[in-house]
């Protein structure tokens, strides 16, 4: 079977990492979780802690808010599906900590190095331009980036499923005459 990288994506609690962690699941049994999210604050621990719970004991879990293309590239040869979780929090990462040249070149690698991995990919992200226009600049940027990050790894995704109240959508979805 091809390897697949199935970008997932919809609004905030809409089922998007319970639909990606099903998917993985039926996708193999070597299965890496890469956590962008970090525990800043009491909430957020709890969130995380829900997720690790959920998932159990047979993922291998890393928590990575920075570095993704590495530790994707050193997990070749060693599993059979990861998943990320997610792309817009490493883009929230990335923003806060790099210049936009660091950012773009950080994208672009990643978008380089999906379609040449030996495992499947799956990536969940926002959907964060059905709201309002942001009223700072850093939030526009933000909303800017993650729109176009979103586009670019649909383009090279060979499956996207928008998420809807729990629902799985199938937006776009390869075939052998495709």
């Amino acid at each position: 079977m091809a390897k697949e990288i199935i970008l997932i994506t919809g609004g905030a609690r809409s089922g998007k990492s319970r639909y990606a962690e099903e998917r993985a699941v039926a996708l193999g049994e070597r299965r890496l979780y890469i956590a962008t999210a970090e525990a800043k604050d009491e909430e957020m621990a709890r969130r995380i802690h829900e997720h690790k719970f959920r998932r159990g004991s047979q993922w291998l879990t890393v928590e990575e808010p920075v570095e993704l293309c590495s530790i994707l590239l050193a997990q070749r040869g060693r599993i059979d599906v990861a998943l990320v979780d997610c792309v817009t929090l490493w883009l929230s990462n990335l923003i806060l900590h790099e210049d936009e040249n660091s950012v773009e070149h950080r994208v672009r690698d990643l978008l380089e190095i999906l379609p040449h991995l030996d495992f499947h990919a799956l990536l969940v992200t926002n959907e964060v331009g059905s709201a309002i226009v942001p009223e700072n600049a850093l939030a526009r940027r933000f909303r800017d980036l993650a729109g176009s990050v979103n586009q670019r790894l649909a383009a090279v995704a060979s499956e996207v499923v928008l998420m809807v109240t729990g629902i799985p959508m199938i937006v776009k979805k390869a075939t052998a005459c495709s």
